[in-house]
């Protein structure tokens, strides 16, 4: 097997894409998802709205980036689009995770 062939199967490997999200705290129990999302999730927002930098302390703020492309420039693929360049932006995810551990 040639690089494209096994960049194919590795891609194709279950599940699908190279990233995902994981929770860091519990969300166990019923009182968990509430104090997660709704209601419990107002007091920090709440927190959040008198003072932006609370934002550092109750969100991943501080640790996460977005990786963006409308695929118009893919490094030497050219213009192949959003969704192709998809998996170009996973690898910057994958980049930024294994060798800075920031999260995207």
């Amino acid at each position: 097997m040639g690089l494209d062939d096994d960049a194919r199967e590795y891609h194709r490997q279950d599940p699908p894409g190279k990233i995902a999200i994981e929770t860091t705290k519990s969300t166990n129990t019923q009182r968990d998802l509430s104090l997660a999302y709704s209601s419990g999730v107002a007091a920090p927002c709440r927190d959040i709205a008198d003072d932006e930098e609370a934002a550092y302390e109750y969100t991943a703020k501080g640790n996460m980036v977005g990786v963006v492309s409308n695929g118009s420039a893919v490094l030497g693929l050219g213009d192949i689009g959003a969704q192709a360049s998809k998996p170009v932006m996973e690898g910057k995810g994958v980049l930024f995770k294994r060798f800075a551990d920031i999260d995207v």
